[in-house]
């Protein structure tokens, strides 16, 4: 029998992944519909409303999921991890306060606005609604991983009657780790968004149904991916420069660097023994590693091993190395996946630009494919930020393992764990169900030869 803290660690992992499966689509998803509005606003064309109507009705679907996964997760702190609620309240809290004042009511206000005020309010007043959801869908974003930020890397705080108490507003908000953080989290939605928004696309021009529209989609949906794709590596490539930096046993778990090197090498794929703390059967790249993670091909680059000694001495006795072969492969298929989709729309930009893209019924089924991508890579990114933090819940200040509630039991948990994850499936299978249908209907009134659309669209992107 597993005991409730490997429970509770569980729980919140798989309600953490099934959470964050919505959240980039919809940040992504709220700044492409607030584009389209523009784009209608700024032409007269019909066709930008259509588009922005109907991939806002995705958006809707993902943002509800996204909002009964969310609430449940922050149950979870006062219920499993009260020991961390105790701890981290003060902190913990103000944001979470700031987030449901400045940024959920902002969103979910001005939504209603766009959902029923197509025929009540203007096009420009329309598109100012839009141009509000999207900011408040990011301020909540913004303020979420600005608590989250501070597990990763504590700023702005002193140690008082065994708590952690907030010294400095200013500190928290500005911490390094936040800037990163979030500018890695909004243009990975921008490219989330994009790959999905042609991958639908690709999906109905294999079956020639409204291939205007769709053609038209695709285009946005690339252009977003190839944008987003850009953004995502450079943002990503600095962050990770700062992690390095502020907790190097996490850069030296996902890259299986178990000795200190100078210049430390980019291990391709290897044989990872955690026992024995070697690899085995290691395609390495030289120098690489120490060029991305210090910006400089010949620096040394903290091992696994040292970093760990450094910590004993810090911190005291104990094990202070993530789970290396989780890590390890897990930042592999997050980038693989990245760097999959970035090129696929850059090959199918290119065919969209020649005029090729919808005949090529092969290429366009690549596309499509690119879908589960898109979550995976999102999946497994979550899970390198957070269980490469590990074993701290809140990095140099408290453990996970002191972190539970002491009197909810492994019973109690299992009971929450099967109950929400048939709730989990139900809300799964009628997201998927209103997501098909909306989809099998398509664009309302779409007209897919509709040459004066075509003609305006390409002065547009001229």
């Amino acid at each position: 029998m597993m005991d409730a803290l490997i429970l509770a660690r569980w729980q919140f992992g798989l309600t953490t992944i099934y959470h964050w499966l919505f959240v980039p689509v919809t940040l992504g998803l709220t700044i492409a519909i607030a584009c389209m509005e523009i784009a209608y606003v700024s032409t007269k064309n019909e066709s930008y409303k259509k588009m922005a109507q109907f991939w806002g009705k995705l958006f809707l679907i993902n943002f509800a999921m996204g909002v009964v996964t969310g609430l449940v997760q922050e149950f979870q702190f006062g219920m499993n991890w009260s020991e961390y609620s105790r701890f981290m309240g003060d902190i913990f809290g103000a944001p979470l306060a700031l987030e449901a004042l400045t940024a959920f009511f902002l969103e979910s206000t001005f939504m209603g606005a766009w959902i029923f005020g197509w025929d009540k309010l203007s096009a420009k007043a329309h598109m100012v609604v839009a141009i509000l959801v999207a900011i408040g869908s990011n301020l909540s974003a913004f303020w979420i991983l600005v608590a989250n930020s501070f597990m990763q890397h504590p700023v702005g705080f002193a140690l008082q009657n065994g708590r952690a108490e907030m010294v400095s507003f200013g500190d928290l908000v500005s911490n390094g780790y936040v800037v990163g953080q979030y500018a890695h989290i909004f243009t990975d939605g921008l490219m989330i968004a994009g790959i999905i928004i042609a991958s639908v696309s690709a999906y109905y021009l294999i079956r020639e149904k409204a291939v205007d529209f769709y053609r038209r989609s695709a285009k946005w949906g690339l252009t977003f991916a190839i944008i987003g794709g850009i953004l995502v590596m450079g943002a990503g490539h600095i962050h990770g420069q700062y992690v390095t930096e502020v907790q190097p046993m996490k850069t030296a778990a996902f890259e299986a660097l178990w000795e200190t090197q100078q210049p430390a090498p980019f291990t391709v794929v290897a044989n990872i023994n955690e026992e024995t703390q070697s690899n085995s059967a290691a395609l390495n790249i030289p120098d690489v590693l120490s060029l991305v993670a210090a910006g400089n091909s010949d620096a040394k680059v903290l091992g696994i091993k040292d970093i760990q000694k450094m910590d004993v001495q810090k911190y005291g006795p104990g094990n202070y190395i993530p789970n290396v072969t989780a890590l390890f492969w897990s930042f592999r298929v997050m980038v693989g996946s990245g760097i999959l989709m970035f090129i696929v729309a850059l090959i199918s930009y290119w065919k969209l630009r020649r005029n090729t893209l919808v005949q090529s019924k092969g290429w366009l089924k690549v596309l499509f494919w690119m879908l589960p991508f898109a979550y995976l890579a999102n999946a497994t990114g979550w899970f390198v930020a957070e269980g490469g933090r590990q074993p701290w819940i809140v990095y140099g200040l408290q453990k996970t393992a002191v972190a539970n509630s002491p009197y909810v039991t492994a019973g109690d948990i299992w009971t929450t764990i099967i109950g929400f994850s048939l709730i989990y499936i139900l809300a799964a299978i009628a997201a998927f169900y209103l997501a098909i249908r909306c989809i099998k209907n398509g664009p309302q009134g779409n007209d897919s030869h509709d040459v004066a659309a075509v003609e305006e669209e390409a002065k547009l992107w001229k």
